[in-house]
């Protein structure tokens, strides 16, 4: 059984999908990496979905290496303590353009720019006591000088009982805004979970005039008490510290996203974190350059997961090097359906290496069903049709390899591989 794709919803009705530097470029992404990137998503995942180009950590760090973070590092700063991409990985930066040229190329894509940002104000601009723009304070004054950020030595947090933090996230917002940035990626956020840093973030984008998403990381177990604050502020929220290319990173995910997915909707989305697949690790914080380690089994129940529970994607591998297999599965579009349209997701079934979700669709009448084993080694699976919302005479379609399922009108009969999955689409 086929049928025709259906319209992708609109982007608030939809977890975000796009690109980030992170995985594959760490700190050191350039600006020719960024554009390679965003041309291959205009031209091959742009109508799949896939729409955001984000730049991570330290574009304002002209000696960024890979494998951490220098100490003390030579920040480029504005005069009022604002970042500046350096102009030696970003040329288009050169003379005080900031991210406009290259924000611009990436509209001219279709697509939308995104950036990475610490929590705070630099502590170059605080021993500097440079001015904080439109006021009469200086950075030394606005500066929390005892909340510092646990892995990252370049900024201090910001003390929100004076006037003049808030002043200064108004200031960054307002550059950034003019520059066209499109999504913010604001870390060291959560852990501990920063309420007044990041009213403050979020009132800073509304006053901006610019409509910008909110992204906050990261999130080690962030508790399901803080959403109603987390959706008051941000798109979306991280629900764990970062994910590499491990099983037990994947595996971790399955306890977080049963917790959150009650809650996914339009405003605000828990976020698994960034896929780590493809061509990882050229530049990174974390490992040598390599494809991801995940087999393809995993990678698989990796995607299940996310799309299952609804977890915006953020792709972490460098497209224009990486496989066509690894493309193909970003683009299969009967697997994104989930993402795009399901409803009521929920993880209905746990029982040793045996995990089963469910979730209905906004057409009233298709129903999903993932099926995990988190075994490692293959295994024969009998599923009961009820167990997954299942009906006797159901169509069983299977959305990874495009192929209807057959059953006997009473169990699912499958065979699959260590720490593989299977996605199902239920029809009448």
């Amino acid at each position: 059984m086929t049928r025709s794709a259906r319209p992708i919803p609109a982007r608030h009705l939809r977890p975000p999908m796009g690109w980030n530097s992170w995985d594959c470029y760490g700190t050191t992404v350039t600006e020719d990496e960024v554009l390679a990137n965003a041309t291959f998503m205009h031209e091959h995942l742009l109508a799949h979905g896939w729409d955001t180009v984000v730049v991570d950590i330290q574009w304002y760090e002209p000696t960024a290496r890979a494998h951490g973070y220098n100490p003390d590092a030579p920040l480029v700063l504005d005069d009022h303590g604002l970042q500046l991409p350096a102009p030696n990985r970003f040329p288009s930066a050169a003379g005080g353009a900031g991210f406009a040229p290259l924000a611009d190329r990436v509209h001219q894509l279709g697509l939308r720019f995104g950036l990475h940002i610490m929590r705070g104000i630099p502590r170059r601009a605080v021993a500097a006591r440079l001015p904080v723009a439109g006021t009469d304070f200086t950075a030394d004054e606005i500066a929390d000088t005892g909340s510092v950020c646990p892995w990252n030595s370049d900024n201090y947090g910001l003390n929100h009982d004076h006037p003049g933090a808030q002043a200064y996230y108004d200031s960054q917002v307002a550059q950034f805004a003019e520059w066209g940035v499109d999504f913010i990626k604001a870390d060291d956020m959560l852990f501990p979970y920063h309420d007044r840093e990041i009213a403050a973030y979020a009132r800073a984008i509304a006053r901006s005039g610019r409509d910008i998403e909110l992204s906050l990381s990261p999130g080690t177990d962030v508790s399901v008490a803080h959403l109603d604050h987390l959706r008051e502020n941000a798109t979306m929220w991280r629900v764990c510290d970062d994910l590499w290319d491990r099983w037990e990173d994947v595996e971790a995910q399955f306890s977080r996203m049963a917790r959150w997915a009650p809650w996914q909707g339009e405003r605000g989305w828990a976020d698994s974190d960034m896929l780590p697949l493809g061509h990882i690790g050229i530049r990174a914080e974390r490992g040598e350059d390599r494809p991801s380690r995940l087999t393809h089994a995993e990678q698989i129940s990796l995607l299940t997961l996310w799309f299952v529970s609804r977890s915006p994607l953020m792709m972490g591998g460098d497209l224009p090097t990486s496989s066509p297999e690894t493309i193909d599965l970003l683009t299969n579009d009967e697997a994104l359906e989930v993402l795009w349209h399901s409803r009521d997701n929920r993880e209905v079934l746990r029982e040793k290496d045996l995990v089963l979700w469910t979730a209905g669709d906004t057409d009233g009448r298709t129903r999903y069903a993932a099926v995990f084993s988190l075994a490692d080694n293959p295994q024969r699976v009998d599923v009961p049709l009820g167990s997954i919302g299942a009906r006797p005479d159901d169509c069983v379609r299977e959305l990874w390899t495009h192929t209807d399922t057959p059953h006997d009108g009473h169990a699912l009969h499958l065979d699959l591989p260590a720490h593989g999955a299977a996605l199902y689409r239920l029809t009448p």
